[in-house]
C-alpha cells in the first residue's frame, strides 16, 4: 500500500511519461560490495633492526614495530629527530628509552623528515598503546622508493621474529 505522497510521486511521474518528459527518477541497478577489509591502502615493510615503514606515495610513516615495543616494555621517552633532517637507511635518527633499556632507532628509507609525533613528547606510552598507528615516530619523504622494496613484509618480519632475529 502506497502513502499518500508516494502515490503523488507515482502519478507525477508516469504524468511525465505520458507527456514524453523525463520521469521524476530514473531506477538504477547496481550492486555494492561492502568488505571489512582495512581501507588504508598504504604498504608496510620492516627492517631487521625492528622498524617499519608504512609507504604511502612516497611519505613513509616510521616507527617501532609491536614486536619491539613488547620487547622494550613500558616506554618512557622517546628522543625525536628535527623536521627538516637528513635520514639515511640503516642509520641513526632517535632513540626510545623504556623502563628496560634505551635503544637507537634507525631509518628503513632514506629521504627528509617532514613531520615527527609530537604527541610522544607527553605521551611516550603511546608506542606501547599503539606502535603501528598512534605510536609512529616520523614521516619521511621517502628519496630512494628501492629502499623500501628491500624491507621484509609482514609474514618475513613475523618469522624473523618467530626466529629470535635481533
Amino acid at each position: 500500500m502506497l502513502s499518500g505522497v508516494a502515490r503523488s510521486f507515482v502519478r507525477a511521474s508516469a504524468g511525465a511519461v505520458v507527456r514524453g518528459a523525463r520521469p521524476a527518477f530514473r531506477q538504477v541497478n547496481h550492486v555494492r560490495a561492502f568488505s571489512n577489509t582495512n581501507l588504508n591502502l598504504a604498504k608496510v615493510g620492516f627492517a631487521k633492526s625492528h622498524e617499519y615503514a608504512k609507504l604511502d606515495g612516497d611519505v613513509a610513516t616510521v616507527g617501532i614495530s609491536d614486536h619491539a615495543q613488547k620487547e622494550l616494555g613500558d616506554i618512557v621517552f622517546v628522543e625525536l629527530p628535527e623536521v627538516g633532517d637528513k635520514c639515511k637507511v640503516g642509520k641513526g635518527f632517535g632513540a626510545v628509552e623504556s623502563v628496560k633499556a634505551a635503544a637507537d632507532v634507525y631509518a628503513p628509507v632514506s629521504g627528509e623528515v617532514i613531520e615527527v609525533n609530537s604527541a610522544l613528547d607527553d605521551d611516550p606510552s603511546l608506542v606501547n598503546k599503539s606502535a603501528m598507528e598512534d605510536g609512529w615516530i616520523i614521516k619521511i619523504k621517502v628519496s630512494d622508493a628501492g629502499e623500501f622494496d628491500k624491507l621484509m613484509d609482514t609474514p618475513a618480519y613475523e618469522k624473523h621474529c618467530a626466529e629470535g632475529g635481533h
